[in-house]
């Protein structure tokens, strides 16, 4: 019960901070079309960081800074993000990244009724970070983090904080049916992207371009 109420007062005090930063914020001009373009990527154990750096490998180098946002219980995504990075510096000296961490929104096997907390408490570490690094686009393909990560940028729209675009790429091991994840953000995302054809016929929103990992 101590938790559920702790979670409630952060999710008030969340609400007034956007309250207060609607209020406080001035609105920028659109960015130019040659404009650099901030990135925020979603990375997850597993297979998720390789797949999400194999997309930002085909990306220019007007991708930049690229933030990458992982789960603070991730132990093998930094390792891979760093040394994709600095293979990526060979070829673009002038490249920048930085790497944030926030709390893991649900662990594998957690129970549904206690990810609705850790999810909340989350969202409430994700938001200030997602409002300080100002992402013109933000790219995620499946871990659990990108839920708060995305609900946080969709909020940033809603309030006209800042403009910017939610792409969502499914992974490419979803063949049938999407993750608990990917029909979650199917709702937010600007972007729904499927790497097979059984999904765009069940989930008409989405976008269809084959094998692209």
């Amino acid at each position: 019960m101590d938790a559920a109420w702790a979670t409630l007062g952060a999710v008030v005090l969340l609400v007034l901070l956007l309250l207060a930063a609607r209020l406080l914020h001035r609105r920028r001009s659109p960015p130019s079309p040659d404009a650099a373009v901030s990135l925020l990527a979603v990375a997850g154990s597993g297979g998720h960081t390789t797949e999400i750096l194999r997309l930002l490998g085909s990306l220019s180098q007007a991708y930049s800074p690229r933030h990458y946002v992982l789960a603070d219980s991730d132990k093998m995504s930094e390792e891979k993000i760093r040394s994709f990075e600095q293979n990526r510096a060979k070829i673009f000296p002038s490249s920048l990244f930085t790497l944030h961490r926030v709390p893991r929104s649900r662990e594998v096997r957690q129970s549904w009724s206690s990810s609705v907390l850790t999810t909340l408490r989350s969202l409430f570490y994700s938001f200030p970070l997602a409002f300080r690094l100002q992402p013109d686009l933000v790219l995620c393909n499946g871990p659990g983090t990108c839920v708060p990560i995305c609900i946080s940028a969709f909020l940033l729209k809603m309030l006209g904080l800042k403009r910017l675009t939610i792409v969502y790429v499914e992974s490419i091991c979803r063949v049938e049916n999407l993750s608990l994840t990917g029909k979650i953000l199917y709702h937010f995302s600007d972007h729904f992207i499927v790497q097979w054809p059984a999904l765009k016929e069940k989930y008409p929103k989405s976008v269809y371009l084959g094998r692209i990992v």
